[in-house]
């Protein structure tokens, strides 16, 4: 197995089933990823150390994962120079409004590219981490490249469905 240039870390195991969308859409192009739970507030000891020692694992992306108070994502970035793309996962009495205000408010020196909430977010986010390491894969930019033109197809065969839909 190839070393893993992405790291997918989550708050909670419970983040999982939205998470994994994320390592879907990784492997399918063809992108080898870590996976960790790791909590900001109950093992702010181990995330200090994922972060601080990633870059020397290989890793070239962090995905951060987490709902509530959210601070994975700044935590990690506070203590890596690789970028962190941070998931606010939705839940709890805001629905995820905190997780998102969490994840986007991070002071200056400190950034968190952030997604949106819902099942699109950690398939952005791992498109995003495809888009950053395209910059230096011209092979893995070519392949981003064709899932751009899949994604023109489907909108053409859509309006084509609806088209002869309304036709009929």
């Amino acid at each position: 197995m190839s070393t893993p240039l992405v790291g997918i870390v989550m708050g909670s195991d419970s983040d999982w089933p939205l998470v994994q969308k994320a390592a879907d859409t990784l492997t399918a192009f063809g992108v080898a990823f870590d996976v960790r739970v790791i909590s900001a507030h109950r093992t702010p000891d181990l995330a200090f150390d994922y972060a601080a020692n990633a870059e020397a694992r290989g890793l070239k992306v962090i995905i951060a994962a987490a709902g509530g108070a959210a601070h994975l994502g700044g935590v990690l970035a506070a203590h890596t120079v690789l970028p962190v793309i941070g998931i606010p996962v939705a839940g709890g009495a805001l629905n995820g409004l905190d997780a998102l205000y969490a994840t986007l408010q991070m002071p200056a020196g400190i950034p968190v590219a952030t997604v949106t909430l819902g099942s699109a977010g950690p398939v952005n986010a791992a498109l995003l981490a495809v888009q950053i390491l395209g910059t230096a894969d011209p092979d893995l930019r070519a392949k981003f490249h064709a899932y751009k033109d899949e994604l023109k197809s489907k909108v053409a065969e859509g309006n084509a469905k609806v088209r002869a839909q309304r036709a009929q």
